[in-house]
């Protein structure tokens, strides 16, 4: 029988971010991924839904703003899929998967951050579950 997780949020609401601490380490996280998958400033921007000056603070270790709900579901996606294509892929898909045109069923030939980029949260989502299902944890 499934027990309720203990330490959940209320009411399944994530609250906001704003231990800066916490913050530097999720935006370090978030640069990482998007370093390792050579994403331009315009795609990691549009991925973590913030304008490019705001990104480009983030790179720089120079953000001092909280992370809203949406800014965190986007960090565990965005870490989630990065650990997923570590585990399922050795060699250069590792970190080149999510730019690589795809022909499979949902991408029509554009590139995993493409679809991320043009259908945001949950575009993400499913990107994230596609992932996991090749990994077998469907």
């Amino acid at each position: 029988m499934l027990q309720p997780i203990r330490n959940a949020p209320e009411h399944g609401n994530v609250r906001p971010v704003s231990d800066s601490d916490k913050t530097a380490v999720i935006v370090k996280a978030v640069v990482r991924v998007a370093d390792a998958w050579n994403l331009s400033n315009a795609e990691a921007a549009t991925l973590f839904d913030v304008p490019t000056a705001t990104w480009s603070r983030m790179k720089a270790g120079t953000y001092k703003g909280i992370l809203d709900q949406d800014k965190i579901t986007r960090a565990s996606l965005l870490i989630g899929l990065f650990k997923g294509l570590r585990l399922l892929f050795n060699g250069p898909l590792t970190y080149g998967w999510p730019k690589t045109e795809n022909s499979g069923a949902g991408f029509n030939g554009k590139t995993p951050v493409q679809v991320m980029c043009g259908g945001g949260i949950p575009a993400m989502i499913s990107v994230r579950q596609h992932i996991d299902a090749l990994r077998g944890g469907a």
